[in-house]
């Protein structure tokens, strides 16, 4: 290792472009930064749910704290495998109380930043999984 090579002075990264392959038609996130992510090479800025098949713009009214009962009511009926919640620049987790209708109805959700859902998203579309990423911006 040279002098000055620190990975404690590395600095965090603020926007990432993704690449696969090949999406075969269907929804892919292909960059993400503060305040936005990008689908099939389209940039957004508000809360979005994406899936293989559809993408939807303006799913939640707000922020993490303002998520309700009534935000995951239309997630349910999409009906997907799992849900990956992207919880903002952090990792959250939601109380169990507001996503009951998903449990009840034996959809799995996993917390996760949305920089990690988006991520995860991908990679799990790419493998032919029915997965919903619902992003908060």
């Amino acid at each position: 290792m040279k002098a000055g090579n620190n990975a404690h002075s590395l600095k965090p990264i603020s926007a990432m472009k993704l690449h696969l392959t090949q999406a075969a038609g269907n929804q892919l996130i292909t960059g993400y930064g503060a305040g936005w992510v990008e689908v099939n090479a389209v940039r957004h800025a508000q809360s979005l749910i994406v899936m293989p098949n559809q993408f939807i713009e303006g799913w939640a009214a707000g922020d993490f704290d303002s998520l309700a009962e009534q935000d995951f009511v239309k997630l349910a009926a999409l009906k997907p495998e799992v849900i990956l919640l992207g919880t903002g620049s952090r990792h959250r987790f939601i109380h169990p109380r507001i996503t009951r209708n998903l449990t009840d109805a034996g959809i799995s959700i996993e917390c996760m930043s949305t920089a990690a859902a988006c991520r995860t998203y991908n990679i799990l579309m790419a493998e032919g999984r029915h997965v919903a990423a619902a992003l908060l911006i």
